[in-house]
């Protein structure tokens, strides 16, 4: 008995320690994936915004050498009489307004700082976007009818297979992909376990294998549409897509501090959403696009690019151009347009108003019911358009 109870307590002290071993082995995998966990809780969410790099793999762009682009002070403006309200009911983090290229407000809440690196999430997808139409224009991929497959060998017999580049432009690819934030099981949240514990974005684009509808029948948002994109850059140029980012964007841009970018466990760039700026950076693109691809003394994206992308393009008039929001009334409001992340991440451009206005929120709530309207509503009414 005596023997029985010495093998099993060798056995037990066995387990322990190769529980440890396993443990301090995946220490950070173990961490990164408590962080999804818990990254959108509320009393963690706007630190997490602010700090993304704490919780997954990433890496700084270079912003160059060259001095910060200006954002001259222009004459303060009064925010509308219930903005109040609204910074507090959907969690605003940082605002930036500016008109006629003029800094208008700025304003800091929930003990955020102008210094925060914030995370874009779905506004990268737009910048990704300013990537693509240098290539356009040059001829490196000049046809955006030509199937995704043609530069992605990879994605053969997978549910891109039959897409065009304009189809995944214009999110109307047809691949089935479940983009509920909310549930545990969905699409977007095995593609969020996948970043955070070193998986291989490429792969899981690949597994993608059920179409929920025709290639460019209908728009249906799905985010890892803008990683095949990113897929298609690097087949067409061999090139990490992020460092094109870097060389035709970030660096004549004249950023204040240099970009992070969140990557995979193989270094590939979560070129849908990873990128991190500052607001006031965040403010500089939208007055680029709102100067038709000019800024910092030089033209930066293509104009013809400028006005495509932010025109309405998707099947049936979706409210969509090429990865930028076009709402479907926007001609009778300046034809404003915008890049929108989720939570709440907005850079909004009202052509007519001469307005950029660049938003970060940590808005738990952004699903609710009427929660975009009210967004849309508000920076109308900043930009004097409503």
């Amino acid at each position: 008995m005596r023997r029985v109870l010495r093998i099993g307590l060798k056995v037990i002290v066995v387990v322990v320690a190769l529980t440890a071993a396993m443990a301090v082995w995946k220490r950070e995998e173990i961490a990164r994936l408590m962080a999804v966990n818990s990254l959108f809780e509320a009393e963690r969410i706007v630190q997490n915004f602010s700090h993304m790099d704490q919780l997954f793999h990433y890496r700084v762009l270079d912003r160059g050498d060259g001095p910060v682009s200006a954002l001259e002070p222009g004459t303060p403006e009064a925010l509308p009489s219930d903005a109040g309200d609204w910074i507090e009911r959907r969690w605003v983090t940082a605002l930036v307004v500016l008109r006629d290229g003029r800094m208008v407000h700025e304003s800091y809440h929930r003990s955020t700082a102008p210094e925060d690196l914030r995370i874009s999430w779905s506004m990268a997808k737009s910048v990704l976007s300013a990537v693509f139409g240098t290539l356009q224009a040059d001829g490196t991929i000049p046809d955006l009818d030509r199937q995704v497959v043609d530069y992605v060998p990879s994605l053969k017999g997978s549910a891109y297979d039959g897409a065009t580049i304009r189809d995944v432009l214009t999110m109307s690819s047809g691949v089935a992909f479940d983009e509920d934030y909310l549930d545990f099981n969905s699409d977007i949240n095995r593609m969020g376990r996948v970043l955070a514990l070193g998986g291989s974005m490429n792969e899981f684009a690949a597994s993608l294998a059920v179409r929920a509808a025709a290639p460019g029948a209908r728009m249906h948002y799905v985010s890892i549409d803008t990683h095949v994109l990113g897929m298609v850059i690097a087949g067409a140029t061999g090139r990490d897509p992020t460092d094109l980012m870097v060389e035709r964007i970030i660096r004549p841009m004249g950023l204040e501090a240099a970009p992070e970018m969140l990557t995979d466990g193989e270094g590939t760039a979560f070129v849908l959403g990873g990128l991190n700026l500052r607001t006031r950076d965040y403010a500089r693109v939208g007055q680029m696009f709102l100067q038709e691809g000019f800024w910092n003394g030089r033209q930066i994206v293509p104009a013809d690019w400028v006005r495509a992308s932010t025109a309405h393009q998707a099947p049936g008039g979706a409210g969509y151009g090429y990865q930028w929001w076009v709402p479907v009334d926007n001609a009778a409001h300046g034809n404003d347009y915008m890049a929108r992340g989720i939570y709440g991440q907005h850079i909004y451009v009202n052509p007519a108003a001469r307005v950029v206005i660049a938003v970060n929120m940590a808005d738990r709530n952004f699903e609710d019911s009427g929660a975009d309207a009210e967004n849309l509503a508000m920076f109308r009414r900043i930009a004097g358009v409503n």
